[in-house]
């Protein structure tokens, strides 16, 4: 079965956009040795079989906290298939340095401007199809608590792992 990681700060919508993929395919487990929970859970896209990983946030490669610890040993891991760079759309700046890193494993990776709509709000528009030039893999806005985008992520997940 494909892996496929959801990674990211903390409070960016990674578990809401977890639940939007799985819907109720979850199951929360502690990894061993430690008192973090990862929630891990189920989706089909196109009759093809995922496991989703909601891993705790995190916001270096570069592990301070257990949390962290655990986030890295998911990516580092040797088998997984997408990471999904979960970030808020609003403050991109500060989140793209954690997404320059995880471009560096080697892992197919999809960057999720979450919470794209509060960006727009607040008056800032992020040209997608730039960005995703520049960095050379693909570049999404999402909604996660709305379920905005979750289809063009899933039809990123399904080109990346077909």
């Amino acid at each position: 079965m494909n892996k496929v990681a959801l990674v990211g700060s903390p409070n960016v919508g990674k578990s809401a956009l977890f639940n939007q993929l799985t819907k109720r395919y979850v199951s929360v487990s502690n990894y061993p040795g430690t008192t973090v929970c990862l929630a891990r859970g189920k989706m089909t896209i196109q009759e093809k079989s995922y496991e989703v990983i909601d891993t705790p946030g995190l916001y270096s490669l570069l592990p301070i906290t257990d949390e962290e610890r655990v986030s890295r040993k998911i990516i580092f891991g040797g088998d997984l298939h997408v990471m999904i760079h979960v970030v808020d759309a609003k403050n991109l700046e500060r989140m793209l340095p954690l997404t320059f890193q995880l471009r560096e494993t080697g892992v197919p990776l999809i960057l999720a401007l979450n919470m794209s709509d509060e960006a727009q709000k607040s008056g800032i528009e992020i040209q997608t199809h730039i960005l995703e030039k520049e960095l050379s893999f693909p570049v999404l806005k999402t909604v996660s608590t709305r379920g905005i985008g979750i289809e063009q992520l899933k039809e990123k997940i399904y080109e990346l792992t077909h």
